[in-house]
């Protein structure tokens, strides 16, 4: 099993604009970032191999409580779950974690949270990852 904890301002990736002669860049710009923050984290709990096979994912973002939503239990606008552990996944792939993020085959639990709202929260924006092979699930 590994177990990350990254702190950074969590960035989705996914949606892509046109800037002409066939070119795509990334919406966010902050994407990037949060990339190298979980490639860092990564490289340092990096196993000998990457991780093959059947892979039990769990991810918990924290994300900063903007002033305006002091009664909100969760955040539930932007930036959209899946498109965070999309780029998540993919500088876990790149750190070498895993062989290829298609090895995830279930998510524990997949959720973001504001800091101290949740058993699993961080006290600063980031993320939780626990990454385990299925045959290691109880």
């Amino acid at each position: 099993m590994i177990t990350l904890t990254v702190y950074g301002r969590p960035a989705p990736q996914g949606s892509k604009r046109h800037v002409g002669n066939g070119r795509m860049i990334e919406m966010s710009r902050h994407v990037g970032n949060w990339r190298d923050d979980v490639r860092a984290a990564a490289l340092a709990e990096q196993p000998t191999a990457p991780l093959d096979g059947p892979l039990v994912v769990r991810m918990v973002f924290t994300i900063a409580r903007p002033a305006a939503a002091k009664k909100r239990l969760a955040p539930h606008t932007m930036p959209d779950l899946s498109k965070l552990a999309r780029a998540t996944e993919d500088a876990l792939t790149s750190a070498g974690i895993w062989a290829d993020d298609a090895r995830v085959v279930e998510y524990a639990r997949l959720a973001k949270v504001y800091p101290d709202s949740d058993p699993e929260a961080l006290d600063r924006p980031g993320c939780r990852i626990t990454v385990d092979t299925l045959e290691a699930q109880p």
